[in-house]
């Protein structure tokens, strides 16, 4: 695949940003285009799985606790497995491992559905969640592999960056709100089997694209590494993402139950996952609610491009899909207890006060960044 130096880059864009030049190069580069929109779709169950979880789960049991936990169980085993599976990926390539793992994260959910339709011992929904979230890939690692593989101009590689994170934005808007809506429109479980097939659609289409894959490490697991991993500098990085994960996943439960306490359970998609927590334990009224979150998910793109671009920079270029894949399980480390925290205050004290839990995630998430500034320079 051609690659973008520095020296064979353009005119930049103004000194704040990257400019419409700057988009404009990294979005020729052959296959780039392809292999961020399969990228896109391919993570779009990031924001659909454990949302779809809790409405299945809460829909027919009535539990939100029962709910946040089967979906913290779906993601701590991600979490459990992130680092592994992408080790494997720098290891044998992408093309041999993520079909594979997508597939079988996608039979899990299937039968995720069917034990919880079908009445099965609560025990066997959270076997099958487990199965979903230890199979589950890190797309968005490996599509930013990629990038920095066909990108060697650092300028144009944050660009590209950026392009990912607007990417972000639009799974965590998108893929929200195309669950609830199938759930309460079409069939509980409705949101669940799309989160599944992007999954297997969106990866599968990615693994198909051979011309951009980065090449592979040596499968031979005594051959050393180009450098150490900087555990040193992911620390701060890392832990902010475990409070970023709470804030996300404390927040998806607690706004599905704020819907579902106003009578409108099919807003919750378009309201769940967005950053301004400190005003909502005091908000009760749904439309206000709406606007907070509205506002305060601008802050989601330039966080994650900050984080990512932080990560590129200090890990070895053989260990990227690694070093990726530990910032973004700390983000999944965090969703698992933020969503079983929340949804037991939910059944104890209702929804408007769970917000206490994100919003404190929140805070101390930026007191982790600002302490840690100094190790990361």
């Amino acid at each position: 695949m051609t690659t973008v130096t520095s020296e064979t880059s353009g005119t930049s864009g103004t000194p704040g940003g990257p400019g419409p030049s700057a988009y404009r190069q990294v979005l020729t580069i052959p296959g780039a285009v392809p292999f961020s929109a399969a990228g896109l779709v391919a993570r779009l169950p990031i924001s659909m799985i454990g949302l779809g979880i809790v409405i299945l789960v809460s829909s027919r049991t009535g539990s939100y606790s029962a709910a946040g936990t089967i979906s913290a169980t779906y993601v701590a085993m991600s979490a459990v497995t992130a680092v592994p599976l992408a080790r494997l990926v720098d290891r044998r390539g992408q093309g041999e491992v993520l079909g594979l793992a997508a597939s079988v994260s996608s039979v899990g959910l299937a039968l995720l559905a069917v034990a919880v339709e079908a009445g099965w011992p609560v025990f066997a929904a959270y076997v099958f969640a487990g199965l979903a979230g230890a199979a589950m890939p890190n797309v968005g690692a490996a599509v930013r592999a990629r990038w920095s593989h066909a990108v060697h101009d650092r300028r144009l590689l944050d660009t590209a960056f950026a392009v990912e994170a607007v990417n972000d934005e639009l799974v965590f808007i998108v893929g929200p709100t195309v669950t609830t809506l199938l759930a309460t429109a079409v069939h509980p479980v409705a949101g669940l089997v799309a989160a599944g097939t992007a999954a297997l659609v969106g990866t599968w289409s990615l693994v198909a694209l051979h011309g951009s894959e980065p090449p592979r490490r040596s499968p031979d697991l005594h051959v050393s590494h180009s450098g150490p991993m900087p555990w040193g500098q992911l620390a701060p990085l890392v832990s902010g993402a475990v409070m970023l994960g709470i804030l996300f996943g404390g927040s998806e439960v607690a706004t599905v139950a704020f819907a579902d306490e106003a009578g409108s359970t099919r807003s919750a998609g378009v309201l769940a996952m967005a950053l301004l927590m400190a005003p909502l334990p005091f908000v009760d009224h749904l439309v206000v609610l709406g606007g907070f979150l509205f506002l305060a998910g601008f802050a989601i793109s330039p966080t994650m491009i900050a984080a990512v671009s932080w990560v590129e920079q200090i890990v070895p270029r053989d260990r990227l899909n690694e070093g990726m894949t530990v910032f973004t399980t700390g983000l999944v480390v965090g969703v698992a207890p933020g969503a079983a925290i929340v949804g037991a205050i939910v059944d104890r004290a209702g929804a408007s006060p769970s917000y206490f839990v994100p919003a404190a995630a929140g805070a101390l998430g930026a007191l982790v960044a600002f302490l840690g500034s100094d190790r990361l320079k």
